[in-house]
């Protein structure tokens, strides 16, 4: 009988890609995983106010790993949530701003982003309307934020002296020139994973993790197999014990196959 696995999973350019489509080939195999005795679980960068689609959650999981690591759920239990402190949220959001950042901050129930800063960015605009009430304003809220990370528009800003100023409290996932993932020290998508096999007594060495991002490397290392999509970025390839095709190429099926756990 072939041995239980804990699968990971990343949402974007992974399960889904930049219009939320999801293959019937990749719902089709996590399906069959589960069936087969693993345990799937969704590991995003995104913190769990932005993991609301019905069509991803209605694939069925096992738990979720949120926010970089920073929240964890296991059959709808949370096992752990790492709320930032808000003197800190609020000298991070002073800081950003002084160096021409413009921050989203992340939390469990509320993303918060002052509309204003976004105007004319496609990204805020998105989120103005993919989460409805779910998302509230910077200043609006100011010091009752509940959030676990945040991320910066890092266009036209000054990073290099922001990042300095900051670097005691976090680490940077630099996505591109205009965007960075800002999570507290100590956690990443490789935390939540270890913290997983540790509630569930399982060895690293049987955990499966797929992702395409430069925030999917800490789980990537982490995990027995790190699998990168064919559409994934060349840092999270570095990464890889194996690159399967790409998301729209049946991705996580073929690795699954590959691998024998389908």
């Amino acid at each position: 009988m072939q041995k239980k696995k804990a699968i990971f999973f990343d949402i974007d350019g992974t399960i889904w890609d930049r219009n939320n489509y999801i293959p019937d080939s990749t719902i089709e195999s996590i399906h069959r995983l589960r069936k087969n005795g693993h345990l799937t679980f969704i590991c995003s960068g995104r913190t769990k106010a932005y993991i609301r689609n019905p069509k991803l959650l209605n694939i069925g999981f096992d738990g979720i790993v949120s926010g970089c690591g920073t929240m964890i759920e296991y059959h709808d239990e949370t096992i752990l949530y790492e709320k930032m402190d808000v003197d800190l949220t609020a000298d991070t959001i002073r800081i950003a701003r002084k160096y021409g950042c413009r921050p989203i901050l992340e939390g469990r129930t509320y993303l918060y982003m002052d509309p204003d800063e976004f105007a004319e960015d496609r990204y805020g605009q998105k989120l103005i309307r993919e989460m409805g009430d779910y998302l509230r304003t910077i200043q609006g809220e100011w010091g009752r934020w509940e959030i676990s990370k945040l991320s910066c528009a890092t266009d036209h800003a000054d990073r290099e002296n922001c990042f300095r100023e900051l670097s005691p409290y976090y680490h940077f996932l630099i996505h591109n020139p205009y965007v960075v993932e800002m999570v507290p020290k100590g956690y990443d998508k490789g935390t939540g994973i270890r913290k997983v096999c540790e509630m569930l007594d399982m060895d690293l060495s049987d955990t499966i993790a797929f992702g395409d991002s430069a925030n999917d490397i800490g789980m990537l290392q982490t995990a027995g197999i790190g699998v990168v999509m064919g559409n994934g970025s060349e840092d999270a390839k570095h990464a890889a014990d194996y690159i399967t095709t790409s998301l729209m190429e049946d991705g996580i099926k073929n690795a699954c196959i590959h691998l024998g756990i389908l």
